[in-house]
């Protein structure tokens, strides 16, 4: 059954259809009216006309003062007159440029006729003369106005849908910042009881590699946990050397990865130095990594390559996977979205904004082919 929120939206969309239904339908009905009026008028134009051409010499001044009132009043109308006997165009409310240029007349006359039926004006059975004459400004100002108002709901509508879109997107950011730094405040404590255990074991003389293995990975905890307080908040990006960052992020997932995942790690001599922070660039590199493996189902080849330009860094990091499909590619950044059983879609995502929108860079698919396998490349501006 629908909620409360759902119906209510509905009840608003359907009332909002409405009204403009209800103002389309009256500027289409007040359009034609005005149309209609048009066509009266130029009706009694074209009779005033008739009748000046009946007119003779025992006609008095007032009867050709009169229907020259007539054809002087229409100052809006523009109309073509057009004159059988003599061959002759006569413009009314038409720029004078156009009389000159039959080409254009015979064009505007076409035009014409597509908005009013022309007029014959016919004396003794005889056509004397056709009236082709269009809409008039006001008209045409209001043939645009449904079209514009149209616009106008359109552009209400979507703004309303991105500001709803924004507002929920927002609700979502806060919800996932707090739920990240609620994580990390849980982790804390068996952390420490961690460390805790870790000094005991010492002093029982357990073997070295065991605790050494066992401080790694608390240390290790200890950087997902200040990862997981970073979100939501602003980072502070330090003067590192990408070049080593890497390194130490490779190092770590490749002591911990299946031993049927080949490693290769290509990397310049020379330090390359950005502006990043650590952990979160780790972490980037880490959700990048263990897509690539998932995308191997667990077995394959895992490359990282450094490649520097005059203003930037480019790392690359590939699999031997199964590839991405071009239509989803750009899809794979977007929160939630996910083409695995399990998972909840979040980890490109948070690489993107941690390169994106914390320390400035870009992140995209540079290639991808069907069982070929996957590039990323993430671009830093270099910091001299």
């Amino acid at each position: 059954m629908p909620s409360k929120t759902t119906l209510t939206r509905w009840f608003f969309i359907l009332i909002s259809l409405g009204i403009i239904s209800l103002i389309l339908w009256n500027t289409v009905q007040f359009f034609n009216q005005l149309k209609e009026n048009e066509r009266e008028k130029m009706q009694i134009w074209a009779s005033a006309q008739k009748e000046l051409q009946k007119i003779d010499l025992t006609a008095t001044d007032a009867d050709n003062v009169l229907l020259l009132g007539i054809l002087q009043s229409n100052k809006t109308t523009p109309m073509i007159l057009y004159t059988h006997k003599e061959d002759v165009y006569t413009l009314n409310n038409i720029d004078e440029k156009f009389s000159a240029d039959s080409i254009r007349i015979k064009k505007l006359i076409e035009q014409f006729k597509t908005e009013f039926k022309p007029i014959d004006i016919v004396y003794r059975d005889e056509v004397l003369q056709t009236i082709y004459y269009g809409n008039s400004p006001i008209i045409n100002k209001i043939k645009y106005y449904p079209a514009a108002l149209i616009m106008i709901f359109v552009l209400f509508f979507l703004a309303i849908y991105l500001f709803n879109q924004t507002a929920k997107s927002s609700e979502q950011n806060k919800l996932w910042a707090g739920m990240a730094k609620e994580t990390a405040h849980q982790i804390g404590t068996p952390l420490s009881s961690l460390v805790g255990w870790t000094e005991i074991l010492k002093s029982e003389h357990v073997n070295e590699d065991y605790i050494q293995e066992m401080e790694k990975d608390v240390a290790r905890l200890n950087t997902i946990t200040e990862r997981f307080s970073k979100v939501g908040s602003k980072p502070t990006l330090e003067r590192r050397d990408v070049v080593e960052e890497t390194r130490a992020a490779f190092d770590y997932l490749k002591a911990r990865s299946s031993k049927l995942i080949d490693f290769e790690l290509n990397l310049p001599r020379a330090p390359l130095y950005v502006m990043l922070n650590p952990q979160l660039y780790g972490w980037t590199i880490e959700n990048i990594v263990k897509n690539g493996i998932d995308a191997m189902k667990g077995q394959g080849k895992i490359t990282i390559t450094i490649e520097p330009s005059a203003k930037k860094a480019f790392i690359h990091i590939s699999d031997t996977g199964k590839g991405i499909p071009k239509r989803i590619q750009k899809s794979i950044f977007r929160p939630g979205f996910t083409t695995k059983k399990r998972g909840w879609g979040l980890g490109l995502s948070l690489a993107k904004r941690i390169i994106d929108t914390y320390h400035k860079g870009r992140i995209k698919v540079l290639r991808s082919s069907k069982d070929q396998g996957t590039t990323f490349e993430i671009a830093l501006r270099l910091k001299r």
